[in-house]
């Protein structure tokens, strides 16, 4: 599994420890940016930037961090085929995974520590999709977006 993952400076610093997280497990990720915290960032970008690498299948799933984590969520569902989802704890991020096959993973560096958003990010990326009654659900949603 490819991960993509893009924060803008207010995420930045959650960004790099995911990413340390990631480098230390092995997971596979491509890093759209920032690249440091002193970088003043617009977050749709980043929140575009992440959406193509899904739409594009480059990568499977996506991370995105800025303050709150509210504005990246609300600029990555505005593409096709992208449900991303805002996530503060790590009963959401597994129910977000088994009923909503979300595929971006939203977060907000100035709402949660390190250690949770690691806990919220390893339960997120290892929870499977339940499909059944939620397939149709998700179904429902991909028909809006046409």
């Amino acid at each position: 599994m490819k991960v993509a993952i893009g924060s803008d400076h207010g995420g930045h610093e959650l960004k790099r420890t995911i990413i340390d997280h990631f480098t230390s497990k092995k997971i596979s990720f491509i890093d759209v940016g920032i690249h440091n915290k002193w970088e003043s960032a617009d977050y749709p970008l980043y929140a575009a930037y992440v959406a193509e690498e899904i739409s594009t299948n480059r990568a499977e799933k996506g991370i995105l961090v800025c303050g709150t984590g509210i504005g990246m969520s609300i600029a990555a569902n505005k593409f096709k085929g992208i449900r991303a989802t805002l996530v503060h704890d790590v009963f959401s991020a597994k129910a977000t995974r088994e009923h909503n096959d979300s595929n971006i993973l939203c977060m907000g560096q100035r709402v949660i520590g390190e250690e949770v958003a690691l806990m919220i990010v390893d339960m997120w990326l290892s929870t499977e999709f339940e499909g059944g009654r939620h397939q149709k659900r998700i179904d429902l949603i991909s028909k809006y977006e046409s």
